[in-house]
């Protein structure tokens, strides 16, 4: 779990970087990109921390 949560917090870490970079179109999908792996990570926290 607490990889879990390190990993999320990297994530949301990495798209705060990009996220301010509002003219550069390789920021923006990394954004798009980061957004869908924190997803799935926060998909796999609800299921973890239910247990």
């Amino acid at each position: 779990m607490e990889k879990l949560i390190a990993e999320i917090k990297a994530q949301i870490a990495a798209i705060t970087a990009d996220i301010d970079k509002v003219d550069n179109k390789a920021a923006k999908a990394r954004v798009r990109k980061a957004t869908l792996a924190l997803e799935k990570a926060a998909k796999e926290y609800r299921k973890v921390s239910v247990k």
